[in-house]
């Protein structure tokens, strides 16, 4: 078993389910983790954890704490109005010494304005650029698990076997099965459909879709041509996700990346007025944008689905700002890293 230093701190939302905090707290010290808990990760200012400097402050100490993983307590929001605030610096040189950013939802501000800070200090992203989408404390391993059934263990054993790999170095990619329906749509909408989807070295970006698309035209949202962008949703229709992806095509972003991943989009609900308008919808609507070639992409952008990860139990880790590969192997897509 692997024994790591694992650091909680609260730079978005105020905790709400304290029990699971807790929960979440005993689970990783059962994995035989030690847990250390900053001073304010329970705090509450209105409907955040604590004032914006002092969130700043957890994460600056999240920062200099030499922990091996500093993990996000919970999302919400909070992150986006502390942007120009973050010790970036700090956080870029506690990567560079080993601690591992993990997270998701808010969380994505956080990791995008990093990446956009190198690319703009540094003039490219680096190994101090790379932070990690994954779990939240409470959401996953805080989970109740008297909710468990025999098809779901709780806290998940996907997510945690991927976080074990992160700690011992072993996580070098994931991979999933794309949906046939998706697959046959993919290939039949781009303009060569004979042509394979190997992708070599792009860097991976992206995370929560609301969040991401509210930082368009900010100087915080990296400008990552080539790239390979993955999004997720929590609690929104599918005309609002809709409505985000617009805005990603036409401030531009979605032309410049060599494919776009669909993660999970959960916990919204259909009217009767939606008539046949639903997720599916919005993907093929998708789909036929990118078929247009360009002069990075003459074959168009392909849009894979499925991708496990979101604000679901069962999710994969993946390095936010690292160079992966991307193959589509029939139904199978497989994604590498060093």
């Amino acid at each position: 078993m692997t024994h790591k230093h694992i650091y909680i701190y609260s730079p978005s939302g105020a905790v709400r389910d304290r029990l699971a905090f807790k929960r979440g707290v005993r689970r990783l010290k059962a994995l035989g983790h030690e847990v250390e808990i900053d001073s304010c990760a329970l705090s509450r200012h209105q409907r955040f954890a604590g004032t914006d400097e002092a969130r700043v402050q957890a994460v600056a100490r999240a920062a200099a704490s030499g922990a091996d993983v500093a993990l996000l307590s919970r999302g919400g929001y909070g992150l986006t109005r502390i942007l120009p605030q973050l010790p970036y610096e700090a956080m870029a040189q506690s990567i560079k010494n080993g601690t591992q950013w993990v997270g998701l939802s808010d969380f994505t501000a956080l990791q995008l304005g990093l990446m956009a800070h190198q690319q703009h200090t540094h003039g490219a992203f680096g190994a101090g650029a790379v932070t990690w989408a994954g779990p939240a404390l409470g959401e996953d391993f805080g989970v109740d698990p008297s909710l468990a059934t025999d098809e779901q263990p709780l806290p998940d054993d996907i997510m945690e076997s991927c976080f074990e790999d992160l700690l011992t170095g072993l996580g070098e990619g994931t991979g999933w099965r794309v949906p046939r329906r998706d697959v046959v749509a993919t290939k039949a909408a781009a303009a060569d459909p004979e042509a394979p989807i190997n992708i070599a070295q792009a860097v991976l970006w992206g995370g929560n879709l609301a969040v991401l698309s509210s930082m368009v035209g900010t100087p915080w949202l990296p400008k990552v041509p080539g790239g390979i962008l993955f999004l997720e949703d929590v609690g929104e229709h599918p005309y609002r996700i809709e409505r985000m992806l617009t805005q990603l095509l036409y401030a531009g972003v979605l032309h410049q990346q060599r494919a776009v991943l669909l993660g999970q989009f959960t916990q919204y609900k259909p009217v009767p007025h939606d008539r046949g308008f639903t997720l599916r919808t919005v993907t093929d609507w998708l789909r036929a944008q990118l078929t247009v070639p360009t002069d990075l992409n003459p074959h168009g952008v392909p849009v894979l689905t499925d991708l496990p990860f979101g604000h679901v139990p069962t999710k994969v880790l993946l390095p936010v700002g690292k160079p992966v590969d991307l193959h589509l192997m029939g139904s199978e897509a497989l994604m590498f890293w060093d």
